[in-house]
């Protein structure tokens, strides 16, 4: 099983672990070992998974003010969650490919790995809801047929983002690419770098 069609199946049963309770509050329950990919796979999309529905319940206009500041901040926390969970999975493929010596005319690609891992999480994310509003009985034909529309171009895109993945994935490991990582660096978390935080 090629590395994207294992994180698609890993995404869609974290999806699916997380709708038989539809609770933004359900406990995270990764059933992989904690030092595999599989478990960073399955954690990432969890978060990703929360924060869909966050943001959905945020987006109440009838919300109480408060709930909403207080649903800010949780997606705030989440947001540096996933971004230290890509950093995570980086690290596991920058020790991957830690015997590779790239090519002296080796490129470097636009993204690494896990942050096009991260667009695949969000796809299958993409990919769940739409299939549910293309299904909708209490949709109109008119929703449905849109959606359904949609949903193609969507199940489209899985392919050509997974073969992009796969073939950046080829290209490290024959030396074609090298992997380069920065750390994101997010300033406005940090009470050292935020003025706002620091001024205090």
């Amino acid at each position: 099983m090629s590395l994207t069609d294992k994180a698609w199946k890993i995404f869609n049963e974290s999806i699916n672990d997380y709708h038989v309770k539809d609770d933004v509050n359900a406990s995270l329950n990764n059933p992989y070992p904690a030092d595999s990919l599989d478990h960073l796979l399955y954690r990432k999309n969890w978060i990703d998974t929360v924060q869909w529905h966050l943001e959905d319940i945020i987006r109440d206009p009838e919300i109480d003010p408060t709930e909403a500041l207080s649903i800010k901040r949780w997606i705030d926390r989440s947001n540096q969650e996933r971004t230290d969970t890509v950093e995570y999975i980086d690290s596991w493929f920058l020790n991957q490919y830690k015997e590779v010596t790239p090519a002296a005319d080796a490129k470097i690609n636009t993204e690494s790995p896990a942050w096009a891992i991260d667009r695949f999480s969000i796809l299958s994310l993409k990919v769940y809801h739409m299939k549910e509003e293309a299904g909708r009985s209490d949709a109109s034909a008119e929703h449905q047929k849109k959606s359904q529309e949609k949903l193609a171009v969507l199940e489209e895109q899985k392919v050509d983002l997974g073969t992009a993945i796969e073939e950046l994935i080829a290209d490290l490991e024959s030396g074609n690419k090298k992997m380069k990582v920065y750390k994101q660096m997010k300033m406005y978390n940090d009470e050292d770098f935020n003025p706002v935080l620091y001024k205090k």
